[in-house]
C-alpha cells in the first residue's frame, strides 16, 4: 500500500481543497491512505473532511511560517509514513520546500507538474518547461516527491475520508532553528484593486519600459478598463506590486483580459486563465499566451494599441 502525503500551505486560499481532490484518486489507486499535513494551528479545517488522516504538529517555531522550520517538518512526516508520494502545491512556499525535502530524503523530485499518473511502482508526469513553452514527459520510480502546478489542479471537491487525527511529534531541530521570524511586512495600500475590474489592458516585458507605458495606459483609457502587469514589469519596477497578476500576484476572471507583449509563462497564465475572453498580441508566434488566448495577434504591441485607441475615439 502506498500513501500520498500532501502538504497543507498554513495560509493556502483553499486551505488546502484542490490539492487533496487531485490526491484523492491518486491514493485510491496506491491502495494507500490520503495524508494531509497541517503544520501550525489555525488550518487544516478542509483536510479533516477529506483526507484519511490529518497529521498535526504544533510548536512556537511553527507560529509564524520559517522555511527551514517547515523542511524539518516534513521530513519527519515523510520518515513517519514512508509514503509512495508526496505532493506540494508549486507555489512559492511549494519551491521553498519540495526540493529540500526530495535532497534530504534521498528521494527523486518532478517539479512544475501539470498531469501525473501511477501504476503503483512508478509515475508517469508531464511537466512544463521554458515558460510552458514545452511539456516534458517524465517516468519516476517511487518513492518521489512532486510539486504541482496551481491550474492543474481541479475545481470540484474530493470525496470524503475517514478524517483519522495524527499528531505527529516535534523534531528536535524545531529547537536549534539558524533562522528565526522577525515581522511581517504588508505591502502598502494604494488603493488599487484589479480583481474587481471587469476590464483589463495586462502588459508584458514586450513594453520595453516604463517610458513606453503611455501607449496601453491611452488604450486602457478608451477602453475603460484598468492596467494590470505581468511579473518582469513588477520586478523592473515599471508599475506597482498591486497591478501583478499570477502566481506571485493577484488572480482576475475579468470580461476582457488584453495583453500587450505578455509571453504567458505558466505562473502567468494561472491568475488569468477564468478571464472570459483573452486577447493577445505579442511579436513572438511561439509565445505560450496563445495557447489559451481566445484571439491572437503576431503583431507589434504598439501598432496594434495605437490602431485601437484611435478606433475607439472615433
Amino acid at each position: 500500500m502506498g500513501d500520498v502525503l500532501v502538504y497543507i500551505e498554513p495560509l493556502a486560499k483553499d486551505d488546502g481543497a484542490r490539492m487533496l481532490a487531485f490526491a484523492r484518486p491518486l491514493a485510491d489507486a496506491l491502495g494507500g491512505d490520503l495524508v494531509a499535513l497541517v503544520v501550525g494551528e489555525g488550518s487544516g479545517a478542509v483536510a479533516i473532511g477529506v483526507a484519511d488522516v490529518v497529521l498535526e504538529i504544533a510548536h512556537p517555531a511553527l507560529i509564524s511560517y520559517v522555511p527551514e522550520a517547515h523542511q524539518h517538518v516534513v521530513l519527519a512526516a515523510i520518515a513517519s509514513r514512508s509514503p509512495s508520494l508526496v505532493l506540494f502545491e508549486n507555489t512559492t512556499v511549494g519551491i521553498d520546500l519540495a526540493a529540500w525535502a526530495a535532497a534530504a530524503s534521498n528521494l527523486p523530485l518532478v517539479s512544475y507538474c501539470v498531469a501525473l499518473e501511477s501504476d503503483g511502482t512508478q509515475m508517469t508526469t508531464t511537466s512544463e518547461i521554458y515558460g510552458g513553452q514545452l511539456l516534458a514527459s517524465a517516468r519516476t520510480t517511487l518513492p518521489a516527491v512532486v510539486a504541482m502546478n496551481s491550474g492543474a489542479l481541479p475545481d470540484e471537491p474530493a470525496s470524503l475520508g475517514r478524517g483519522e487525527r495524527a499528531t505527529l511529534a516535534p523534531p528536535v531541530a524545531l529547537d536549534h532553528l539558524r533562522t528565526t521570524f522577525v515581522e511581517t511586512r504588508l505591502p502598502a495600500d494604494t488603493g488599487i484593486d484589479i480583481t474587481k475590474a471587469q476590464l483589463l489592458v495586462c502588459v508584458g516585458r514586450g513594453i520595453g519600459g516604463a517610458d513606453n507605458l503611455s501607449t496601453a495606459e491611452d488604450l486602457a483609457a478608451a477602453l475603460g478598463a484598468e492596467i494590470a502587469a505581468s511579473r518582469p514589469v513588477v520586478d523592473s519596477g515599471w508599475l506597482p506590486k498591486a497591478r501583478q497578476v499570477g502566481k506571485s500576484g493577484l488572480t482576475v476572471k475579468p470580461r476582457l483580459y488584453l495583453t500587450l507583449g505578455v509571453s504567458g509563462a505558466p505562473e502567468h497564465q494561472e491568475g488569468m486563465r477564468d478571464s472570459e475572453l483573452i486577447i493577445a498580441v505579442n511579436k513572438d508566434p511561439g509565445a505560450a499566451i496563445f495557447n489559451i488566448a481566445h484571439y491572437g495577434a503576431v503583431a507589434d504591441l504598439f501598432d496594434v494599441a495605437e490602431a485601437l485607441t484611435e478606433l475607439l475615439a472615433t
